[in-house]
């Protein structure tokens, strides 16, 4: 136990430094709600940012202020009204939502200055009434028009921290309440941002960590607003959006510096592969096997052994690291077996290993497999959850009843290609 204890360990630093010098000097865009901020945890994630920072990670900040709003308009006995969750902000209620949302942008800076993190708030918004919709008139509610690139570069450049209130102006100096979301994601957008994070009271949509583009554009839910807003973000350059639980400790770290992480990610690139495995790949699926052979659920395979039918096997991998394999022994009968399935003990809940076996059926289906089995000791529950039907001996090839261990006493499952 202490051992696996420490080679967790070992693991987790591996990966910190992987992904600290993989995002130096890259930028990432934190939309935080305001929930988040008045929150508990919002010290420690102040101290995260704050490293992630003195790591030489470029980050900018948009606050939401909704909740401080509303308790501001309502100390000064101001009205208002909201349409589908958007405030319809007048011009009686602009001044009182302008000092509400630099209020939070303060709380912001002051608690970077705590970490010796020099920030600064800017108007670098250039907004557009939101106008009349179906017959509302939204009046001072605005959408971001555009984003001031060149000057926020220069902030960026000279190692100052972004903030920006949910506000913006027209080219007459005319200010409109903004969607802190909205924001977030077109500053990601004109930056080109390498991740932005909707950092509020979300948990892991559907229980889903990751979406590719495709999968989000379907997805209908919770959160589906940002989502849509990631999948926007993504199809205009920006590479990952997460969206993720600020109440839990650590969470931002977790998802940057963990393979796996904590929240939801919607990805605009090949974020999972699945490849053939190559020699070099030997010594981490071996590693990726061990705890499997040690409870007996694999057979033990050597390095000479797994050269000889390399090309059968495949690899899944995320961000350059395995995190499964497996491998199809397809013979000129028609016949396949699928062996040496295993996913590493982080990643057993990410569909790792259902989407290799996913792989080497469509596989065997190009080269004409008739029938694809299995043998397995302590996972029958989830084959036949997959669609593998149980099976016996005289199911099995001659090649393959020929090696049948009987002491082993695997149970067989098939399926027809």
């Amino acid at each position: 136990m202490k051992r696996d204890k420490l080679r967790e360990s070992v693991d987790l630093i591996r990966e910190v430094f992987f992904y600290t010098r993989r995002f130096k000097n890259q930028t990432f865009v934190f939309q935080i709600e305001n929930s988040i901020i008045e929150g508990e945890n919002f010290h420690s994630l102040i101290k995260d940012l704050a490293m992630l920072k003195e790591s030489g990670i470029n980050i900018v900040i948009v606050p939401g202020a909704h909740d401080h709003i509303d308790r501001i308009l309502k100390q000064y006995n101001v009205q208002t009204n909201s349409i589908d969750g958007i405030r319809i902000s007048t011009s009686e209620t602009i001044p009182f939502i302008k000092m509400a949302a630099f209020d939070v942008a303060n709380s912001i800076m002051t608690s970077l200055s705590r970490s010796k993190i020099p920030a600064v708030i800017g108007n670098w918004v250039h907004a557009r009434g939101k106008g009349v919709i179906k017959g509302i008139d939204y009046q001072e509610t605005g959408v971001v028009d555009k984003i001031y690139r060149d000057p926020l570069f220069k902030v960026i450049n000279d190692d100052l921290v972004p903030i920006f209130p949910c506000i913006g102006w027209n080219s007459l100096g005319k200010p409109y309440n903004i969607s802190s979301r909205d924001l977030a994601s077109s500053i990601s957008i004109t930056l080109g941002s390498s991740k932005l994070f909707f950092i509020g009271e979300h948990d892991k949509l559907g229980g889903v960590s990751q979406m590719s583009l495709k999968e989000a554009k379907q997805y209908r839910g919770y959160a589906q607003g940002l989502v849509e807003l990631g999948v926007n973000a993504c199809e205009n350059g920006v590479t990952r959006v997460h969206i993720i639980d600020g109440r839990v400790e650590g969470i931002i770290l977790k998802e940057i510096f963990s393979n796996t992480g904590e929240g939801t990610m919607i990805h605009s690139n090949a974020y999972e592969q699945i490849r053939p495995m190559i020699n070099d790949d030997i010594p981490d699926v071996l590693k990726i096997m061990k705890p499997y052979i040690e409870d007996g659920i694999l057979l033990s395979r050597t390095k000479e052994q797994m050269e000889e039918c390399l090309h059968d096997f495949v690899v899944y991998e995320i961000d350059n690291k395995i995190h499964a394999c497996g491998a199809l022994h397809l013979k000129e009968d028609g016949f396949g077996e699928i062996a040496a399935l295993a996913t590493d003990l982080s990643s057993k809940t990410n569909g790792s290993g259902k989407a290799i076996v996913d792989y080497l059926l469509s596989r065997g289906e190009e080269r004409n497999a008739k029938m694809i089995f299995v043998l397995t000791t302590k996972t029958s529950d989830w084959f036949e959850s997959i669609g593998f039907k149980k099976g016996n001996i005289d199911d099995l090839p001659i090649w393959k009843k020929e090696k049948y261990n009987l002491e082993r006493n695997s149970r067989i499952y098939i399926k027809k290609v």
